[in-house]
């Protein structure tokens, strides 16, 4: 094992684990919606799901740890946003349909046939999230910390897959530095919202 395979999926780890807990405090402090999406974080926990069900086939034993991290995180941070109010039931379908679709393709066709649909998973996950931080005119709730995370650990697997010859975790890790680069570009961008009021969506909540 050479030393780049050993060290940066301990590196990725180190990002992912604690990936959602700042997106989760702030949640929790403010109740700020606003620019956050539920599909978003429904589809990253199905997904990570799938990569360590992708993980544990491959041997990528280090890897399931972060991997089921994102994933119960994920799902926390989805069912927090609809206690909050966020709409959330077409999104939760969704996110269902997918698991539903992801699930198929792993006993229908095997790990390979999954790791191609993992391949553009990472594109319709994160799509949501920018929709809703671009859409949004303030998007106060979002967690530039979990931004930071975000672009850390999927640097990492960017490397890891170019290393490796892994299709799949090298699109995962180029598809995740762009979009947090863009996530990182509209939180920082944004004025802060001039109103104490909490938020969901774009619509004021007292």
């Amino acid at each position: 094992m050479s030393a780049i395979t050993a060290v940066l999926p301990v590196l990725a780890a180190g990002f992912a684990i604690p990936q959602f807990i700042p997106q989760l405090v702030k949640l929790a402090r403010t109740g700020d919606t606003a620019g956050l999406s539920p599909l978003w974080s429904a589809l990253t926990s199905v997904n990570n799901a799938a990569w360590f069900v992708y993980f544990a086939s491959s041997g990528f034993w280090f890897a399931l740890l972060p991997s089921s991290s994102a994933s119960l995180l994920a799902g926390a941070l989805t069912a927090m946003m609809v206690r909050r109010g966020a709409p959330a039931r077409r999104g939760i379908g969704l996110a269902g349909s997918w698991m539903a679709l992801l699930a198929v393709v792993h006993l229908g066709a095997g790990r390979d046939a999954l790791g191609v649909v993992l391949t553009a998973a990472f594109i319709v996950q994160v799509a949501p999230s920018l929709w809703a931080a671009y859409t949004t005119p303030n998007p106060t709730g979002i967690s530039r910390a979990t931004w930071w995370l975000v672009l850390g650990e999927l640097t990492c697997w960017a490397m890891f897959g170019l290393h490796e010859r892994d299709a799949p975790l090298t699109v995962l890790g180029i598809s995740g530095i762009l979009s947090a680069v863009l996530m990182l570009h509209r939180a920082r961008s944004t004025a802060r919202a001039p109103s104490a009021r909490t938020t969901v969506g774009n619509r004021p909540r007292s």
